[in-house]
């Protein structure tokens, strides 16, 4: 596997040795300080370029940053709204493990594309002068009143489309309400309690996918409980555990924020679930 000084060196030296490319910066966890250092993470490398059309009409020039097993155009997907005289890209895997996501991009794109980045070629001073180099506007924020009583009611609303959906017996449409919308409200809903445990100076990283470093062990354990197999038994315990946690979090949440916390809304979804658990499948009314 090459490794990350012969992959810079080579992203560099391309951006350096072409003069259609007029800039480069690095993006991604690569460019982030606060992200894990491991051999999987991708380069995430942006050229910025005179003209987009010649890299797009030579296929063959992304051939020397390797010989690749796997490749995307999400420019040439049916539907795609990206403007190819402005903006394309190739997400490339490597033989050797190693993943590059590359852009092109005219210079008037760069206040659009940028977030977190690094300069790493810069032939006519196009790139901002101050690049950012700290991850600070991913980190969680605190919740507004407003948006902790929508998540609550996001979440105990959208539970009884589980319920009714395991009734029927629909299980891809059971998990896909599990997994959107209620996941995502209890994962924000953890968030703000890990927040609580950072002082909101820390990233949950995609997905939450950094919860593990600012949960108590237990409540990251039963927030993974929440992930079960397709089956009823199992959603039904993940969906009583989701409850519980959600309950849990939500109540230290607006006690920590000086918050309502509407009892009366959370009990309500409960109870529909307990009746759909136990309602026969040839019931006539649901009470």
């Amino acid at each position: 596997m090459r490794s990350e000084d012969e992959m810079m060196g080579l992203i560099v030296g391309v951006a350096e040795a072409d003069p259609r490319i007029r800039a480069a910066y690095l993006e991604g966890s690569r460019a982030d300080d606060n992200a894990p250092r491991d051999i999987v993470r991708d380069y995430d490398v942006g050229y910025v370029v005179t003209c987009t059309r010649p890299f797009i009409e030579d296929r063959a020039w992304i051939d020397r940053f390797g010989t690749r097993l796997l490749m995307q155009r999400p420019g040439e997907f049916e539907g795609d709204e990206d403007d190819p005289d402005r903006w394309y890209c190739w997400l490339m895997l490597f033989d050797d493990g190693n993943r590059l996501d590359l852009h092109v991009c005219t210079p008037e794109c760069i206040p659009g594309c940028l977030e977190l980045y690094r300069t790493l070629v810069d032939k006519d001073g196009v790139m901002p002068a101050a690049a950012l180099a700290g991850d600070e506007r991913y980190w969680v924020r605190p919740p507004s009143a407003r948006r902790f009583a929508e998540t609550c009611n996001e979440f105990w609303w959208c539970l009884n489309n589980v319920g009714k959906g395991l009734w029927r017996g629909e299980m891809p449409y059971v998990m896909d309400m599990l997994d959107d919308p209620v996941r995502p409200m209890l994962r924000r809903m953890l968030e703000w309690k890990a927040g609580l445990a950072c002082g909101f100076r820390a990233s949950m990283g995609k997905s939450g996918k950094y919860l593990d470093r600012y949960l108590p062990a237990e409540a990251y354990r039963r927030y993974l409980s929440t992930y079960a197999a397709a089956e009823p038994g199992p959603v039904w315990r993940a969906v009583a555990t989701a409850c519980r946690l959600f309950d849990e979090t939500a109540r230290e949440v607006a006690a920590a924020f000086g918050f309502a916390y509407d009892d009366a809304e959370a009990e309500g979804a409960r109870r529909y679930l307990r009746r759909m658990r136990e309602l026969p499948t040839d019931a006539a009314g649901v009470w």
